[in-house]
């Protein structure tokens, strides 16, 4: 039985852009070459890169997203700031945005066009899956491709609700539903349930839930010194920073004797008297999570308030067996259970009793951490994910058993 091949269109494969999806990709991948399905994946941004689950292909405009993003960088800095940022809320289509996607749609989606038209050519895939690549770039390729050719392309946002128009994504991105076209695609994907209607508003035709998970074979507990008492790690604090304030800033001031430690960059927020370390190479995330005694699950407000948004985090943390102490996140109980798995605080007393109850009990802390990795193991693996997804593309029965 031939193995079905993925041709996979990525946003990115290098972990140095800090994206904060693409280590889910890759832990994804491997589920799906676990399932024994044969990928390549060719990258949007920055250059392809090797591993033992999937073949390469090339960028084909490597050189105009690297000048594209030096471009932002320098209006940035011209700016004192790090990024461009957009508005939390309903972010203006501005004129720079439409100058930017008519230029790419004269310069950058033909080009792609050419480079999927001879992959497909070339590998002969089952389907084509597009990961988080900002969708308006890509006008007209899933027709094209599936016209020429008869492959299924398939959508995958793995940032529901946040992606979406009202929001508008990161200030490292693009607003992705600007200028685009769901119905292009014969399958939209999402991490978010909640999410699915909304992306059927803007067009989407078909379009179906996959949670995020864990590898538990990277995120493990693993026996070191503790080191910290409460670790956070995240991209920034945008949309968050009311928890940020409510669950770190102000706790670390009422209680000194209570270590914070913040991983990551970009908080703009109230941290308190927390220690910011900075960025955590992902080699080293299952160790930082092992070395705090409670680590925090901070959702932003934009998945905390739509039904069933899923996140990386709370899986990672789970399958590391970490004692979690979460914001309220609308839909977490399809997932964990709350008050076993994980505790959810919902202000700034509730939280400082929970961590001096977890730091009082470190049995209790670590009891509540298994049973979470237990969890993770019987339902969110992404080798679950992976034979989700085969059963939505209609490609389970083609996996050699």
């Amino acid at each position: 039985m031939r193995a079905p091949k993925l041709l996979c269109v990525a946003s990115a494969v290098d972990l140095d852009f800090r994206y904060g999806c693409t280590p889910a990709w890759w832990q994804l991948w491997k589920g799906l070459y676990e399932q024994g399905v044969d990928l390549v994946v060719t990258p949007y941004r920055g250059r392809p890169v090797e591993s033992p689950w999937w073949r390469t292909a090339p960028n084909p405009t490597y050189r105009e997203g690297e000048s594209y993003a030096a471009v932002r960088g320098g209006l940035a800095r011209l700016k004192g700031d790090r990024y461009l940022r957009r508005a939390e809320e309903s972010p203006d289509d501005t004129a720079f945005d439409r100058l930017t996607r008519e230029t790419i749609w004269k310069l950058v989606t033909p080009r792609w066009r050419r480079h999927l038209d001879r992959l497909v050519e070339r590998e002969r895939p089952d389907a084509v899956l597009v990961f988080t690549v900002p969708m308006a770039h890509f006008r007209g390729i899933p027709t094209y491709l599936r016209e020429r050719h008869g492959v299924p392309v398939v959508f995958y946002d793995g940032d529901v609700p946040m992606s979406l128009p009202e929001f508008g994504g990161m200030d490292t991105g693009f607003n992705y539903y600007h200028g685009a076209d769901p119905s292009e695609y014969d399958l939209v994907l999402s991490n978010s349930e909640g999410g699915l209607e909304r992306l059927r508003e803007l067009g989407a035709r078909r379009a179906e839930n996959v949670p995020w998970a864990a590898d538990p074979e990277f995120f493990r507990p693993l026996e070191v010194e503790k080191e910290h008492d409460v670790f956070f790690y995240g991209y920034g604090d945008k949309f968050r920073r009311e928890w940020m304030a409510a669950l770190v800033g102000e706790p670390s001031r009422r209680d000194p004797r209570i270590d914070f430690a913040l991983g990551g960059r970009d908080f703009q927020g109230d941290i308190g008297r927390a220690e910011v370390v900075g960025d955590v190479p992902f080699n080293v995330f299952a160790r930082a999570i092992s070395a705090a005694r409670i680590n925090l699950n901070l959702t932003r407000r934009a998945h905390a308030t739509v039904e069933g948004s899923s996140t990386c985090r709370p899986f990672e943390l789970a399958a590391a067996g970490a004692a979690i102490v979460s914001n309220p996140h609308e839909g977490i109980e399809r997932w964990f259970e709350p008050g076993e798995e994980l505790l959810v605080v919902t202000d700034t007393d509730s939280a400082v009793e929970t961590y001096h109850m977890l730091l009082d009990d470190p049995g209790q802390a670590a009891a509540m951490g298994a049973r979470a990795r237990e969890r993770v193991l019987d339902e969110h693996t992404y080798g679950h994910r992976a034979r989700l997804m085969l059963r939505l593309l209609e490609l389970e029965t083609a996996v050699p058993v």
